[in-house]
């Protein structure tokens, strides 16, 4: 993928200007996704931030509200450069269930470094998003924010996958909670596995939450 254009698109409303347009702008995303993973979302700060990319803390809020709209901007990113691996591997498949096991890889797999777009490091995201992206959309705000389309490329993510599903089991009840629930626990079991491996199962086979949710699906919509 290292030669290909890609531009993954954000909510407008997430953003005062569009980092990706300034070399300062992808620099605070650079830093802000090592210094979140270094430090964690509660110790980030703006003026942490200011410091690790040697400029103005007013500098950073030219760009984002605060710190919560980047985290948003951030797990937005995320959710879109995801949609986009999974058109990217499933264009041409016939066979849907096929469509379907391609599709849960990426969304249970280990992240995997791609120099495509270079301020963003896809893997330190990838932690994030395990670890932080729940703080997201667990505010008081959320609803609000979801009307504002906050949220929009997670649902979309969703949406798409279990779309996938339907076309092997039109009458199936439960899809979105399905794949949403595939999505979360594998974040979960990740998490266990770093963490507090005895919740989990997972074995040195690097596809182990893979192949969980993976027969999980395909045993749920027999």
């Amino acid at each position: 993928m290292n030669n290909l254009n890609i531009l993954i698109e954000v909510n407008q409303d997430l953003y005062c200007k569009e980092p990706t347009s300034s070399e300062l702008g992808q620099k605070i995303l650079l830093k802000s996704i090592e210094l979140i993973d270094e430090i964690g979302f509660e110790a980030f700060t703006f003026k942490k931030l200011g410091v690790a990319i040697n400029s103005p803390e007013s500098s950073i809020y030219r760009y984002f509200k605060n710190k919560h709209m980047l985290l948003v901007y951030l797990t937005s990113w995320y959710w879109s450069w995801t949609e986009y691996q999974i058109v990217l591997a499933t264009t041409n498949v016939a066979s849907a269930k096929k469509r379907l096991t391609k599709a849960i890889s990426i969304l249970t797999r280990p992240a995997m470094e791609n120099t495509s777009v270079p301020y963003i490091n896809e893997v330190l995201l990838s932690k994030i998003i395990i670890s932080e992206s729940i703080k997201s959309y667990h505010t008081k705000n959320v609803d609000e924010e979801n009307k504002k389309g906050y949220f929009a490329t997670y649902k979309s993510v969703v949406h798409r996958v279990s779309d996938i599903l339907l076309e092997i089991k039109p009458h199936f009840e439960f899809p979105n909670m399905l794949i949403s629930t595939i999505i979360e626990g594998s974040h979960h079991q990740k998490y266990f596995a770093s963490h507090i491996p005895s919740l989990t199962d997972i074995t040195t086979k690097k596809n182990t939450i893979e192949q969980f949710y993976t027969k999980m699906a395909l045993n749920f919509i027999k």
